[in-house]
């Protein structure tokens, strides 16, 4: 089965903690809710701690063009979209001319030529890479990414594939929009960039590797009908504007368990042999709801946890950090995990994985 070589992150130089962002929300939302008090420990509550933007906390105080915000995610895109991709393939003795194929995520901002294609005028890839844009999936997108990338490689298995996930949701931050959404959003969301390395069954890059390393074996999607008000973005004139409902804990509470139940019972799993559970962290609302509808306690959640405080929601790109944590972990030959995010749709990514 296709394996997980590596995955590597690029942080943004603006690290943010939410106090800084408390404040910040409470000057700029104030003369909109007048009960701002009352709404502001939505900041300490969902237990983030830090998060990191490509702009200073200055930049946000002041209204920006459609354009300036997407000219921006393009160029940080390109920008550490190559750092990330030079520092993933130096660090696993790759050349550029092993990669097959580039699969980028994001939802965060729009490019037509595509990032990957702008970073193929920065980086010496050869002109024959395939190109495969994924966009729209949200926060279901990196897992959306490895499932995409283990499908090409059961079909090229001598193939290595990466899967470049970009998201600087700062960028899509609305100014002059006072709803509870954007309140929300702006509690919660972060930017990030994530790269990460599938090898098909007989690439060579995989053949001398001892260590154990995580092989995907199944994959489902699954959309759920008449939910397209959960979440994504309503697009206006100044951008993108954040649909965040807060029925999205309810619905992971409800939804969940039977959709994971059906994907693992067809693979002849039971929820008892999963070891690790490799999750995109939504918010503390959005574990604590994984935590009642699977069963799992606070030790299968604490890579999720952990990366939620340190850098927030980054969209398609948090469940690689997550993902980095448990390649990290050194986990055992024969361990069993579940990679989920829910997106957009509203929607579920699953991914079964074995260490092996």
């Amino acid at each position: 089965m296709p394996k997980i070589l590596a995955v590597e992150t690029e942080t943004p130089p603006f690290k943010i903690t939410q106090s800084e962002a408390a404040e910040f929300a409470r000057n700029l939302f104030s003369e909109s809710f007048k009960d701002i008090d009352r709404l502001l420990p939505i900041f300490e509550n969902g237990e983030i701690e830090s998060r990191y933007f490509v702009n200073d906390l200055d930049w946000f105080s002041t209204s920006h063009s459609f354009q300036e915000k997407n000219d921006l995610f393009i160029r940080y895109a390109v920008q550490m979209g190559s750092e990330v991709i030079e520092k993933c393939l130096k660090k696993n003795d790759l050349k550029f001319e092993e990669i097959e194929a580039i699969f980028t995520v994001c939802t965060s901002g729009l490019a037509t030529p595509s990032i990957e294609a702008r970073i193929m005028n920065v980086l010496p890839f050869p002109p024959h890479v395939k190109r495969i844009p994924i966009w729209g999936l949200g926060c279901a997108g990196g897992a959306a990414g490895l499932s995409r990338a283990y499908e090409y490689c059961l079909a090229f298995p001598k193939s290595n594939v990466l899967i470049l996930s970009v998201e600087l949701c700062s960028l899509t931050f609305q100014h002059g929009d006072r709803s509870k959404s954007n309140l929300v959003g702006t509690s919660l969301f972060a930017d990030g960039v994530a790269c990460t390395i599938v090898c098909g069954d007989d690439s060579q890059t995989i053949k001398d590797k001892s260590s154990p390393l995580p092989s995907i074996f199944a994959t489902q999607s699954t959309t759920l009908k008449n939910s397209l008000d959960v979440m994504g973005w309503k697009i206006k004139n100044e951008g993108l504007y954040v649909v965040f409902s807060k029925d999205i804990p309810t619905l992971v509470k409800n939804w969940l368990r039977p959709n994971v139940e059906e994907f693992i019972h067809s693979q002849g799993i039971r929820m008892e042999e999963i070891n690790h559970f490799v999750a995109h962290p939504g918010g503390k609302k959005v574990i604590e709801a994984y935590q009642e509808s699977l069963g799992f306690d606070d030790r299968m959640t604490r890579h999720a946890m952990r990366v939620l405080k340190k850098y927030g929601n980054m969209s398609s790109v948090t469940i690689f950090y997550v993902l980095k944590e448990f390649l990290e972990d050194r986990c055992q030959i024969g361990d069993i995990g579940l990679g989920a995010a829910l997106g957009p749709g509203f929607s579920s990514e699953l991914v079964l994985m074995r260490w092996e």
